[in-house]
């Protein structure tokens, strides 16, 4: 009697983005420069052994700049920041460094651009999300956050003919152009941004995993709570037709229960999570009988950002360079 191939189906592109990747460095490379402490403004990336690896390094992630030493140095989350907390650690004469991902400071610069023409501006994202405080903070009487689809009947502005949505880089995109399409039908004078808000990352992830998910009894998510683009893939693969869905920190909290009678299992992770966690979970739906994996890659990304200018600035002061190997080849720490 044969038996059934148990499969994985392993999503490509996964992992790391690009501003994550040059997030995470900033910390590395500015704690191998200047030595500890290196204080950091709320986490870095969403990504719990990220946070817990850099702490072990001496980074420490406070919420706010007055927990922070005057004259110290403190670097700003890949999520971005308001024009308030650039005031208020600069009060502190705080030595910056700004990890902010370029995609975000975009978005951010639409909002400044559209608050100076006198719209109203349409966020679209999660309230409470780091990187809606920080867009919203730079113009924060033209903005308004709307968090869903079902949101968009409350929205009221003062001209309907001078209107512009933006977005979170993080969203579904299926569900932001949903609330789009429902502004749109509201306010049919409601303007695009220049550009795509929402990241290439995001957005390659998301494909990938629609591509699998069909195909899939479980998806396997790799990602923090609070990371919001690895709590949309989870949405996504489920509205793609997988089974089932879960997201976890790491390979220990898959559930057992979740693989009975599965033999196609699908494992992608969200943009702020190191391969070697993905490699984990792999080695545990080996151990499970999964042993044929197969990648399922839908585009090849080769973005790199270059580090913050005040960090290279630094290393050049050090006679350091800030060259680093690519995201992909840098050798992961082992898991505590």
């Amino acid at each position: 009697m044969s038996t059934l191939t148990k499969r994985v189906l392993l999503a490509a592109p996964r992992g790391y983005c690009a501003g994550v990747d040059r997030a995470v460095v900033a910390v590395e490379k500015a704690l191998e420069t200047y030595g500890a402490p290196v204080y950091v403004r709320k986490e870095i990336v969403h990504n719990k052994y990220v946070v817990e690896t850099l702490s072990e390094r001496g980074a420490i992630f406070v919420n706010e700049t007055d927990e922070v030493p005057e004259g110290a140095r403190l670097v700003f989350s890949a999520h971005g920041v308001s024009p308030a907390v650039r005031e208020a650690a600069e009060a502190r004469s705080l030595d910056t460094i700004d990890a902010t991902c370029p995609l975000v400071t975009k978005v951010h610069k639409e909002a400044v651009r559209f608050a100076k023409d006198d719209y109203d501006i349409l966020l679209i994202g999660h309230d409470g999300h780091e990187e809606v405080e920080g867009t919203a903070g730079e113009a924060p009487d033209h903005v308004q956050v709307v968090n869903s689809p079902d949101e968009v009947d409350e929205v009221v502005v003062r001209d309907p003919a001078k209107v512009v949505w933006i977005s979170q880089t993080t969203l579904s995109v299926d569900e932001t152009m949903e609330t789009v399409r429902r502004l749109r039908e509201k306010f049919p004078s409601l303007q695009d941004p220049p550009s795509d808000d929402i990241c290439y990352a995001t957005q390659n992830r998301q494909v990938a995993v629609k591509k699998l998910a069909p195909e899939c009894d479980v998806v396997i998510v790799v990602g923090s709570a609070n990371s919001s683009n690895s709590v949309r893939l989870v949405e996504v693969a489920l509205q793609a037709g997988a089974r089932s869905a879960y997201r976890v920190d790491r390979a220990t909290e898959v559930a057992p229960e979740w693989l009975d009678g599965a033999t196609t299992v699908g494992v992608t992770s969200g943009a702020s999570v190191p391969e070697i966690l993905v490699r984990d979970v792999i080695s545990l739906l080996e151990e499970r009988g999964f042993d044929d994996v197969q990648e399922v890659r839908t585009a090849t990304e080769d973005l790199m950002f270059s580090l913050p200018r005040e960090l290279r600035a630094g290393l050049k002061a050090a006679g350091e360079d800030d060259k680093r190997p690519r995201k992909e080849t840098r050798k992961e720490l082992p898991l505590a």
